[in-house]
């Protein structure tokens, strides 16, 4: 029986992909095999020593602490593209609020008093304030064309606007459902250059905080848009309301609320709604528990964020998992072991991905526990076990 800790509440869609006669689900629970998490903070939780697996119901990981995890030898999975549609349905919406004034328009029209006709007087005289610019025509700039940034890039081209994307690492996968008609920018430098709007959708990281700066801000043509779905620090608050102030740019809409942000007419801020959809819960909780599940009785790793994706099939004999730094000669080691107890080799699989690699061994008889404490006391080896 397989033991699974919840930090929030997952979808009951994605629970059941967990069958009850082999796993155990809770909120409070003893030595879990894999946690289930949304945006509960893991970072300077206890992990329990019984610990194989977490699995994220989204697509970010910033609450959750990897690197320790990677050290355990713990695949951390994630849910990419799961919530695409909803984020891009998102992005759609911010690009109207720009381009049509709405959420002025609202208040405003929120605001009017007395009767009817008074109301009716006062609205033809106000709303030539609002005026707005159609879409179609104007150039978007996509900075990230993974799940969600292929999806924003040809909703934009459906929409009739002339759509610029920038990706140095954009998978073959994800160019292959990219419109023929979005044109590729070399540099985000370039890419801001060329654009009414920006959009960002890459994970925070070192290299990607702080990405539009104020000297790129600069870049972006008058009356530029600018929107922030992906994460909170892509985008430099202060750089941006500088420019606002300025009229270097027309309008910031993103989903990150702040004291910096609040109450400027053209600052658009939303209670970080992206993924906020039944269907995008759901469709992230089934691909985690799926993930978790595959990892638990198989061994297989797929959307890990921490280490290299390895599948086998397992039709026969007796699976060995092995989780281990990429330092040479590790498998001839594991090997070796397998080897000096008479196992044979059926298949093997290794991988490595940066610092870490992962091996998956099938072999024809059981793998005596002396096996495991050998090859867990190799140098470099982090974790190991036999999968059922």
């Amino acid at each position: 029986m397989y033991k699974i800790l919840t930090l929030n509440n997952i979808s009951v869609l994605g629970l059941e992909r967990l069958p009850r006669n082999r796993y155990e689900v809770a909120s409070e629970i003893q030595h879990p095999d894999a946690i289930l998490v949304r945006s509960a903070k893991m970072h300077g939780m206890t992990i329990p020593p019984t610990l194989r697996a977490v699995g994220r119901a989204g697509a970010g990981v910033n609450n959750i602490p990897v690197e320790e995890m990677s050290k355990r030898g713990i695949p951390v999975f994630n849910a990419p593209g799961a919530n695409s549609n909803a984020v891009k349905e998102m992005v759609v919406a911010g690009l109207l609020l720009a381009s049509r004034n709405l959420c002025q328009a609202w208040d405003f029209a929120r605001s009017l008093e007395g009767d009817d006709a008074a109301i009716n007087e006062k609205t033809e005289k106000g709303k030539k304030r609002f005026a707005g610019f159609e879409l179609s025509g104007h150039s978007l700039g996509v900075i990230g064309l993974g799940a969600i940034g292929v999806r924003v890039a040809n909703v934009a081209i459906d929409l009739g606007m002339n759509v610029i994307g920038y990706d140095p690492l954009i998978t073959v996968q994800r160019a292959w459902q990219l419109s023929s008609r979005v044109q590729q920018a070399v540099s985000v430098d370039d890419l801001l250059g060329r654009s009414d709007f920006v959009t960002v959708h890459v994970p925070l990281t070192n290299d990607t905080r702080g990405l539009i700066s104020a000297d790129r801000l600069r870049l972006i043509r008058p009356n530029g848009v600018v929107l922030n779905f992906s994460r909170d620090g892509i985008v430099d608050n202060a750089a941006i309301c500088e420019a606002i102030r300025k009229n270097q740019i027309r309008a910031y809409v993103c989903d990150f609320p702040s004291n910096a942000l609040k109450g400027q007419d053209r600052i658009i801020t939303l209670p970080h709604l992206g993924a906020s959809t039944a269907e995008a819960e759901d469709q992230c909780a089934i691909m985690a528990a799926d993930q978790v599940r595959d990892y638990l009785e198989y061994g297989n790793i797929t959307n890990a964020v921490n280490f290299p994706e390895v599948v086998m099939p397992h039709t026969q004999g007796f699976r060995l998992g092995v989780a281990n730094a990429n330092v040479p000669n590790m498998v001839a080691q594991i090997s070796s072991a397998l080897a000096r107890v008479g196992l044979n080799i059926l298949d093997m699989v290794n991988k490595s991905r940066s610092d870490l690699a992962y091996t998956l061994v099938d072999v024809e008889t059981p793998i005596p526990e002396s096996v495991v404490e050998e090859i867990s006391a190799i140098t470099g080896v982090l974790a190991v076990r036999t999968i059922p």
